[in-house]
Order: C-alpha cells, then sequence, then structure tokens
C-alpha cells in the first residue's frame, strides 16, 4: 500500500496539470489525483471535490494533501485527519514532486510529508 496525494488548487487545470507532472517522477504505482476548481467549473475549491480524491488515492496508508494557497488550505484542513489525512504546508509543486518520489519507495506517510516538507528549505541555485 502506498501512500495517496491530493493536489489541491483553486484551478481545476492547474491541479490536473500539476498531477500530470509529479505523476511522471513518481511512476504509475503512486496513487495522486486532482482536486481543482469549484464543483461548477469557477475558480475556488470543493470540499466534495476533495473528498472524491481522498477516496480516489487512499490504499490504506495515509493521505497526503497538498494545497496551494488560501482557501485551498482552510477546505484540505476540513478534511483532516490526524496521523491519517495531512495537510503539507510546502511549496505546490515542489512539494508535490517530493512527495511522490519518496512514496514510490513505499515510505510511509511521515516520511512522505517529511519529503515535502523539506521542499521548502531547498534552494533553486
Amino acid at each position: 500500500m502506498t501512500v495517496g496525494i491530493v493536489l489541491v488548487s483553486h484551478s481545476a487545470t492547474l491541479a490536473a496539470e500539476a498531477v500530470a507532472m509529479a505523476a511522471q517522477f513518481g511512476g504509475p504505482g503512486v496513487p495522486v489525483a486532482a482536486a481543482g476548481g469549484t464543483d461548477d467549473g469557477r475558480l475556488g475549491t470543493s470540499v466534495d471535490k476533495i473528498a472524491a480524491a481522498i477516496r480516489a488515492v487512499d490504499q490504506g496508508s495515509g493521505v497526503l494533501l497538498i494545497p496551494d494557497l488560501g482557501s485551498a488550505v482552510l477546505t484540505a484542513r476540513v478534511l483532516a485527519e490526524p496521523d491519517y489525512i495531512v495537510v503539507a504546508d510546502v511549496p505546490f509543486i515542489e512539494g508535490a514532486v517530493a512527495a511522490v518520489v519518496i512514496a514510490a519507495t513505499g515510505a510511509g506517510l511521515p516520511a512522505v510529508l517529511a519529503a515535502a516538507e523539506e521542499s521548502r528549505i531547498q534552494p533553486k541555485f
């Protein structure tokens, strides 16, 4: 069982493209899903979309939620469950890539979260 990862964005397009990119790093064994935009296609967030994405990636090892900003963070926190569904305070793309790479190794939720968090301090040059 692999840790699931959900990318939560205000934009459905951004979330889907971020998932496509991250999935290339993690490979087909990492369950990663997008939860972007509102239910009617506008910019914003949706508790229902996030909950559906959580269900889609949950393999029994926990789920990491990576929101982009503002209300995405607040909406993701509504669905958090200590030690099982965790919200990561990380850069959206860098955190997603780090998380999927470590999840692909079979690491548990604490290690996947730690890898994502480490992306905050990685210099770009």
